[in-house]
């Protein structure tokens, strides 16, 4: 029997014959942590009484999810990442670099067929680029760090097959949260999720990361896709490491193959306040909208920052409406700069925030009001995720945010393409 992309990857980074179920002791190619739970993960380092970190080169800190410090303790922590960055001489990037899971593929430190762990749930982001990348808590990030290994149960894995190509007004977005929606928030617990087929294909390689972003969604380890000549092209222009793409052997065994066809998919919004409670556009048209937020690890790119400007250029968004944007990285803030982007969004009535998670985890930048409505790109919409529980968070893709931006209520983006 064959394999998966996720038994082929843990079978060659622990030297074992790993099938699903296996427990196997892996070795690291990269390891990160994100200023939520750095600090930790430092504490247990210096509880382990480890001295060094097994390599420099591969680890790395981000300030992302306070940044800029809102709080006098939360600077602490931010002085305390500095500081251990500094004596171990490991890879930091500061207030407004960006987010973490920009930031790794972005700077090139993370390749196809890669095995990554990160102290944050959406490092399976980089699932997308053929990467098995999973998320962790701050010990097994310590041990990471001190060792360049950790065990991994090998997961069992469901292949998803998306047929067709997407309608115009229709994204990667709509696609991801159609597709939790439909397998619920735990189909896929502690599962591989494999993401293929035309539609896939056809996405840009920025677009496929919003993807791979939302597996933890549906409870899955990790969101893989098969490399391509578009993964390839997208990786090189990023790094200068060597790689090898891993593909899944066309016999190899999956827990569940679900087979779609997304030629006529409509537009889809997540509604408070949980991920997998998933409706068309259409159901939840014309809800007030008292803040709209484009950014964060799911949808902070070019490329989204591009959709909204197309829908909103010369426009203006509506009275008593609120506009965040948040870039996901500092280069992303500097091309959007430099193509105009940010000048049609800022003339729209966008207010543009440091490059960094900010509105989405609710730590500063856009805190709603009680009762308020707010429509946004994050991938996530629990109680108080966005910093008030009595707030209601609505998700959906950039096209949809913006055009709800126009209106003050949810509109569907297909008016406006």
């Amino acid at each position: 029997m064959g394999k998966t992309i996720a038994e082929k990857i843990l079978s060659y980074k622990s030297g074992k014959n790993a099938k699903a179920n296996d427990i196997v002791i892996a070795d690291l190619d990269f390891v990160m942590g994100q200023d939520g739970t750095s600090p930790l993960a430092i504490q247990a380092f210096n509880e382990m009484k480890a001295v060094r970190v097994f390599d420099p080169k591969r680890v790395a800190m981000v300030i992302d999810h306070s940044s800029p410090s809102p709080l006098q303790g939360v600077s602490q922590l931010h002085q305390q990442m500095r500081q251990f960055a500094s004596e171990q001489g490991i890879i930091l990037y500061d207030i407004g670099e960006g987010v973490c899971h920009q930031l790794l593929p972005e700077q090139g430190l993370v390749v196809p067929g890669d095995l990554i762990i990160g102290a944050d749930s959406h490092t399976c982001t980089y699932g997308a680029i053929n990467a098995f990348s999973t998320g962790v808590g701050s010990t097994d990030l310590a041990a990471g760090i001190v060792s360049g290994k950790l065990w991994f149960k090998v997961p069992e894995t469901i292949k998803f097959i998306c047929n067709g190509k997407l309608p115009p007004g229709v994204f990667s977005k709509d696609l991801i949260l159609f597709l939790i929606g439909d397998v619920t928030a735990d189909g896929a617990t502690y599962m591989a999720a494999e993401y293929v087929g035309e539609a896939i294909k056809d996405l840009s390689v920025e677009a496929r990361f919003t993807i791979s972003n939302m597996a933890i969604e549906m409870g899955a380890k990790c969101g893989l896709m098969e490399g391509d000549e578009k993964t390839v092209a997208w990786v090189k222009a990023h790094s200068q490491r060597d790689f090898e793409l891993v593909q899944a052997d066309e016999d190899a065994e999956y827990a569940r193959v679900l087979e779609y066809d997304v030629s006529d998919l409509e537009p889809q919004v997540a509604k408070p306040h949980t991920v997998d409670h998933v409706a068309p556009v259409g159901e939840v048209a014309g809800t007030r909208i008292h803040q709209g937020f484009i950014g964060t690890c799911t949808n902070g790119r070019m490329e989204d920052l591009r959709i909204a400007a197309q829908i909103l250029q010369g426009k203006k968004i509506a009275p008593d409406t609120r506009f965040i944007v948040a870039p996901s990285s500092r280069q992303v803030m500097l091309e959007a700069m430099a193509e105009g982007i940010l000048q049609i969004l800022v003339e729209a009535g966008a207010a543009v925030v440091t490059p960094g998670c900010g509105p989405c985890v609710g730590t500063h930048n856009g805190v709603p009001s009680d009762g308020e409505n707010v429509i946004s790109t994050a991938n996530r919409n629990f109680k108080g995720r966005m910093g008030n529980n009595r707030a209601f968070v609505y998700l959906a893709s950039p096209a949809t945010v913006a055009a709800s931006m126009l209106t003050g209520k949810i509109t569907d983006p297909r008016e406006f393409f």
